[in-house]
């Protein structure tokens, strides 16, 4: 394809700027131990039907966990017998995902990339299935505050993945058109999300849930993580 002229990037944050496996193995095993009230029998369940492995906390490539909101997963464990309301299991598991923020594996020396984009006059932006509040403190964790002209989460009100919301938000914070955006994820939702909203670009990266076969048909460019994003945009 014609490379188009990118004036801005849109990030998607778990698998893409955080090593997935690496940062929430340990997170998801506690969901399921949340969701079940301790009943290990019923965790494992819970994790299969998100596509998590009970034993080691590893998603699988697009399962629930890895790529869907946490109303997606609230619902689905509800409606697979965990011992709560979804609008109470919602909301402690969004409290417990934030805390996961202290423990999370950066890919590669976020605010160096991010000042190095937006050095370049690249607008900057991250958009995620975690809540705001998670995004937000992600952003701050690793400095990524002053690069970003727009972060949203699943309750931001731009509507979910794989709708086409979160890249009209974007758009909208940043006055630029679609085709001017390259949108970044490390899954099919990411994935569908850019193609929806006409972005310009969709980069896929292995850092995630994702597997490159999954992803190779749905992505313009597929790269190991976005350590070489700035190269294969700009090399």
């Amino acid at each position: 394809m014609t490379r188009p002229a990118i004036s801005g990037i849109l990030f998607d944050k778990d698998g893409t700027l955080i090593d997935y496996q690496a940062s929430w193995a340990p997170t998801n095993l506690g969901a399921g131990r949340l969701a079940a009230r301790g009943d290990a029998e019923l965790a494992a369940r819970l994790l299969t039907v998100a596509g998590v492995d009970p034993t080691t906390g590893y998603a699988l490539s697009d399962g629930l966990l890895a790529s869907g909101n946490t109303e997606d997963v609230a619902q689905a464990w509800v409606e697979a017998g965990a011992q709560f309301g979804m609008a109470e299991l919602t909301d402690r598991l969004d409290t417990l995902f934030r805390s996961a923020v202290v423990a999370a594996v950066p890919v590669c020396d976020l605010a160096a990339l991010f000042a190095g984009l937006s050095d370049r006059g690249l607008a900057l932006g991250i958009a995620s299935s975690d809540s705001e509040a998670a995004v937000a403190a992600t952003a701050d964790r690793f400095g990524l505050e002053p690069h970003l002209a727009f972060l949203c989460g699943y309750d931001s009100g731009h509507g979910a993945k794989p709708g086409r919301g979160m890249v009209d938000g974007f758009c909208a914070a940043t006055g630029l058109p679609a085709d001017a955006v390259a949108v970044v994820g490390d899954s099919s939702h990411d994935m569908h999300m850019a193609a929806a909203a006409g972005a310009g670009l969709r980069v896929a990266v292995l850092t995630g849930a994702g597997s490159a076969d999954t992803l190779r048909p749905l992505s313009h460019l597929l790269l190991p993580s976005i350590a070489t994003l700035e190269q294969a945009l700009f090399a």
